[in-house]
Formats: structure tokens, sequence, C-alpha cells
């Protein structure tokens, strides 16, 4: 019982250390790479808590590659546009004049029900009135009015 909590405790700061190296981002506003690597790191860390007759090295050696290997992918896309546009994608210009642009809402595969809505807690209630309407690599719509 105490070895659990013990390799609990241990993997639990490990993890934690490790997301506050990766960044201060909240979950909302993580590039899809990050999200992947907390949801990897998460699962790497069960293991070894859960099953104690595996050496708790055999959690503890992948989290700290897959936190290395995010600081290196985040300083490439830090330095690098090329890297960034590969990376965490391009933000997409859905509305432009206050005339929507279909093509780019289907490559985010965005229909207009959701874009209306997302408009509206911009506090903006019609499509007229938006100058320039962008889904941030985050995700996030980006809204200026006219």
């Amino acid at each position: 019982m105490s070895i659990v909590f013990l390799r609990t405790l241990i993997l639990y700061v490990l993890v934690i250390c490790g997301m506050r190296l990766m960044g201060k981002r909240q979950i909302g506003e993580m590039q899809p790479s990050e999200l992947v690597v907390a949801i990897m790191i998460s699962d790497l860390a069960s293991i070894p808590v859960q099953a104690t007759g595996i050496p708790i090295l055999s959690g503890i050696i992948p989290i700290l590659t897959l936190v290395v290997a995010e600081i290196i992918v985040s300083y490439a896309a830090l330095r690098s546009r090329r890297a960034r546009g590969v990376i965490s994608g391009r933000p997409n210009v859905v509305i432009e004049n206050g005339q929507l642009n279909f093509e780019e809402m289907e490559k985010i595969r965005m229909n207009v029900d959701d874009l209306i809505e997302e408009l509206r807690l911009a506090n903006c209630s019609k499509i007229k009135d938006v100058k320039i309407a962008v889904v941030e690599t985050n995700g996030k719509l980006s809204v200026e009015q006219k």
C-alpha cells in the first residue's frame, strides 16, 4: 500500500513538473500537439501507479521523453514560421467584410450555426457587422467588428 502511495506521489510530481516545463497554457488554449502530449503523459503515468510489478522508470523515462520532445517542438515552432505552420496550423479567415468564407469554413468543418454561436459569444449579433473573423490555431474565434 505504501509503495503505491509513493509511486503515485513521485509520478504526480513528475507530471506536474513536466506540464510546467511545457508551458502555462490552459486546456482550451493548448495547441493540438500539446493536448496530445498531455493525454499521453497522463496515460503513461497511470500504468506504473496501477501495476506495482512494473518498474517506476518504465513510466518516468517515456514521460521525460515526451516532455523533452514537446519542448524541442515548441522551440522549433518559435524559431521557424514553416515549423509553426506544420505543428500548430494556420488561422482561418471565416468572415471578411461581412461575407462568409464557406471554403475556409468547410476546411475546418465549421457550420454556420456554430459560427453564429461564436459570434454571439463575441458580442456580435450580425455577420454583416463583422470586418474580419478568424478561427485561431487554438480553435477560438477572433472577431473585429466594422
